[in-house]
């Protein structure tokens, strides 16, 4: 058997444990293959990056656990960042699932990492309030109509972070990370083109394409997916190298996707040469045999 032909006939059952080795491996190994940040996901780093410090951030958490595998490494990011840029950040979900995903942040990432930020003066957590895009528009309405208190009901007066705050405009500028509806779409419509606020942020892979068209007039910025997040992740190493050593939980899914997508692309280049030259050999062989059978015709005449 040729080697063109042995190509094409390899047993699937290689393929699939070449495609599991392309996945468990970056898995083990945790290589991270940096992306450098897109526009899109640029133009919401620099918005943070440029805001004074003490700035007041609105950060909605709209996803569940469900789809936390693609959404925390962008709220953890966002939180790193801003956190670093010492702003008042205040936390929310109109996803009562999304009260545990802001439970994560609260009570892991920033008692380990940022020991010196104090609730009540650098964040707060506002927690869950139902109604869906009508609590957004209860909020830009009258603020303090929905949210009187913080999530363990402690009144808005009494933290000093959220003492001054009797509109929504107070803050200056709004990120949702969604995984559908309520979310960012909802932020935008209600709270971006009503209220005039800044809105930007993320979402899932499913959700992104259909918040694309928003930019880049009622949407500063978006980060889609996994890859976004790994985007984001790779601008905040660039600017702050101390969290190079930081575990970036995106980039490092992202190694996986990047090598299953290269085998992939190789295999299928090495199969569509396989073809070809077979076909090409078969071609001159069956070439060969013809002019030997005119030759010996021929000579019998």
């Amino acid at each position: 058997m040729r080697i063109p032909d042995s190509i094409l006939q390899i047993d699937r059952r290689i393929i699939f444990l070449l495609i599991g080795a392309a996945v468990c491996i970056p898995l083990l190994l945790k290589p991270r293959f940096q992306d450098s940040p897109t526009p899109i996901v640029q133009s919401i780093f620099d918005t943070v990056e440029r805001l004074p410090a003490g700035s007041r951030v609105f950060l909605s958490f709209d996803y569940g656990p469900d789809t936390a595998p693609e959404l925390d490494p962008m709220a953890k990011a966002l939180v790193r960042h801003t956190m670093t840029r010492d702003l008042e950040v205040s936390f929310f979900t109109l996803f009562p699932e999304g009260v545990g995903q802001i439970k994560k942040i609260t009570d892991n990432l920033l008692p380990v990492e940022f020991p010196d930020k104090a609730y009540g003066r650098d964040y707060v957590n506002l927690g869950y309030k139902a109604g869906l895009g009508g609590a957004i528009n209860t909020m830009v309405v009258n603020f303090r109509t929905l949210v009187n208190a913080d999530a363990e009901g402690t009144p808005l007066d009494d933290l000093p972070i959220t003492a001054d705050v009797d509109e929504m405009v107070d803050y200056v500028i709004i990120l949702s990370l969604t995984a559908g509806d309520p979310g960012l779409k909802e932020w935008i419509q209600f709270a971006g083109d009503i209220a005039g606020i800044p809105v930007m942020g993320g979402g899932t892979a499913v959700v992104a394409p259909e918040l694309y068209p928003y930019y880049p007039q009622q949407l500063v910025g978006l980060m889609g997916g996994l890859k976004g997040a790994s985007e984001y992740e790779s601008a905040l190493v660039d600017r702050y190298p101390a969290y190079r050593n930081a575990t970036m939980e995106a980039t490092m899914r992202m190694g996986p996707q990047v090598v299953t997508h290269v085998l992939i692309v190789l295999l299928v280049l090495l199969g569509n040469l396989a073809y070809f030259l077979g076909r090409a050999g078969r071609g001159n062989r069956a070439g060969r045999k013809g002019l030997a059978g005119r030759t010996g015709r021929g000579g019998q005449s």
